[in-house]
Parts: structure tokens; sequence; C-alpha cells
């Protein structure tokens, strides 16, 4: 029973990034795009932890932690740059 509420979970998160893919390359503006790239971030990190409790394995949780401190970094970069036109001071 777990095994068929984690596929359904799986296929719920892959229609959200889908929609979030939809808003990146759709978006009006540069923030929904960066709203859009985070969000798909945080969506993919739940992905591998779904996909990690699916396979019984505690290595995906260690590339969702990297992912979701790389990805952090990554949306203050871009925020950064759109705000002030420099990431670097």
């Amino acid at each position: 029973m777990i095994t068929a509420a984690l596929y359904v979970t799986l296929g719920c998160i892959t229609l959200a990034v889908l929609l979030n893919l939809y808003r990146l390359f759709c978006g009006p503006t540069a923030p929904d795009r960066i709203l859009a790239l985070d969000t798909m971030l945080i969506n993919t990190i739940a992905f591998i932890i779904v996909f990690g409790v699916l396979e019984e394995s505690s290595v995906y949780f260690e590339a969702a932690l990297l992912l979701a401190m790389v990805g952090f970094v990554g949306t203050v970069a871009y925020t950064k740059f759109l705000l002030r036109g420099d990431i670097v001071e």
C-alpha cells in the first residue's frame, strides 16, 4: 500500500515540475522565472527524497541535502544579479 502511495507522489511531483518548466519558459518577468526555478529545485529535492524512501537507501538523502545547499546559493545569486546587476561587489 505504501509503495502505491509513493508512486502516486512521484507522479504528482513530476506534474509539479512540468508546470514549473512551463512557468520558467513562459514567465512574463524575470522574478517569475527565478521563482519558478527555485520552486522546481524544491520539487526536485522532494522527488529525490521520495525516490530514496522507495529505494530504501540513505544516499539519496545526502544528495538532496547537497542539492538544497547549492540551490539556495544559486537562488541568492540570481536574485542579487537581478537587483544589482552584479554578483560580486
